[in-house]
């Protein structure tokens, strides 16, 4: 091989691609213990006779995401429970959990992929979501809105008031629409009285033919 000259080495060198560090952001499915079981087999009893091996393969040590998820929205489900039997309330049946898990799974995505504009989409929609079902419970029942709140460290941030910019042209089309608007309740109204003249004649004619 011939040897480069200290210009095509530099050029070289320069065109080498940049090695960006991966961000090393913490996740929240980490407070999960490994050594918990996956959420299929959690409450079995023959778990308890089993061996070690079998419950590490079992456990959340070898489980993907989804698996972790389960759990974890077990886990806060549990916590807005009224009580054990509890499987019917708005609050548990709201899917404020796996929204609450699922916009925060998003959140970590696009800290390392802030160009996804798909996932940021997705993520804007359950969080418009989530905002609308908090909203009504909100209305419903205000002290379980706020326990669902603490329980699952959300923070409710009502929907900003809708403030149109007034122009001539807005102002103009909103006057003509009022006018047809009214001139619409005229023909209604007269036609009512139409139908009400001619039940009134009827009802007449009926009770004169009566005596």
């Amino acid at each position: 091989h011939a040897v480069c000259s200290p210009v095509l080495q530099a050029a070289r060198g320069y065109a080498r691609p940049v090695t960006r560090k991966r961000k090393d952001i913490p996740s929240h499915l980490d407070d999960l213990p490994p050594t918990l079981l996956k959420k299929d087999y959690a409450n079995l009893p023959i778990m308890n006779r089993v061996d070690d091996v079998v419950k590490r393969l079992l456990s959340l040590e070898m489980a993907s995401q989804k698996e972790k998820m389960k759990v974890k929205t077990q886990q806060l489900v549990e916590k807005v429970r009224r009580s054990p039997n509890d499987n019917g309330s708005f609050e548990v049946q709201g899917k404020f959990q796996k929204g609450r898990i699922l916009i925060r799974t998003l959140e970590e995505h696009l800290q390392r992929h802030p160009k996804d504009k798909s996932n940021r989409r997705c993520m804007l929609l359950d969080l418009d979501r989530r905002r609308r079902m908090l909203g009504y419970l909100r209305r419903v029942n205000y002290s379980t809105f706020e326990n669902t709140c603490k329980q699952l460290d959300i923070k409710y941030s009502p929907p900003q008031p809708y403030i149109r910019r007034v122009t001539k042209r807005w102002l103009v089309k909103k006057a003509f629409c009022i006018k047809v608007f009214q001139e619409k309740q005229k023909l209604k109204a007269a036609e009512r009285l139409k139908q009400r003249r001619g039940w009134q004649v009827r009802a007449r004619a009926a009770q004169a033919r009566q005596e």
